[in-house]
């Protein structure tokens, strides 16, 4: 049952794309383009870091992810937002630093706390253009990937804390975003009935 659930968190997260990539050909949906930078570095990293150890099935979850991630990137570059903003620069640098840091440390939990920081250094840019332009994004998409994080959580199977912080990480940032979209819509619409 534990392999049916991690089974179905890669593929959650590998669906997510199809409303997101279409919500951006229709120009309602404007990603934070340093946001998808970030997440694009890290997951090539993570693939060829596995590639490299011998990974075989496994791999196959993080490519569909890193093909998900790359595409949305790639839409970001002529559909998105953001990118040169002082913003978007501290927090390239700050993902920059956490990186080396990261590449230095030899503890694997080290590393895996070090990686989350890096991906809500991404989380926040986004969260920051949702907040103020929730139309912005695609409450879908983010749905399906916290959906996906709460299998992932799931497919741990006993409480271990390290690995349990990733999906529970990815369960939560990706449904915090769902929800702001899904609120600010709301309290926006109401705001601007009155």
């Amino acid at each position: 049952m534990l392999e049916f659930f991690g089974y179905l968190s890669g593929i959650l997260m590998m669906l997510s794309v199809i409303p997101y990539a279409r919500s951006i050909l229709r120009g309602e949906t404007k990603p934070q383009r340093m946001t998808w930078l970030i997440w694009t570095i890290l997951i090539l990293i993570a693939f060829f870091s596995q590639l490299a150890k011998g990974a075989t099935w496994s791999l196959l979850l993080t490519a569909g992810d890193a093909i998900a991630i790359l595409i949305t990137f790639i839409l970001s570059i002529k559909f998105g937002v953001g990118g040169f903003r002082k913003i978007d620069i501290i927090s390239l640098f700050g993902a920059g630093f956490s990186l080396l840091l990261w590449y230095l440390t030899s503890e694997p939990a080290v590393a895996l706390f070090l990686i989350i920081l890096i991906d809500l250094i991404g989380v926040n840019l986004t969260v920051v253009k949702t907040w103020k332009n929730p139309e912005t994004e695609n409450w879908v998409a983010w749905a399906i990937c916290g959906v996906g994080g709460l299998f992932g959580i799931l497919s741990v199977g006993s409480f271990n804390l390290i690995l349990l912080s990733y999906p529970l990480y990815i369960c939560l940032a990706n449904s915090t975003i769902a929800l702001i979209v899904i609120s600010r819509k709301k309290y926006l619409h109401l705001v601007n009935k009155v």
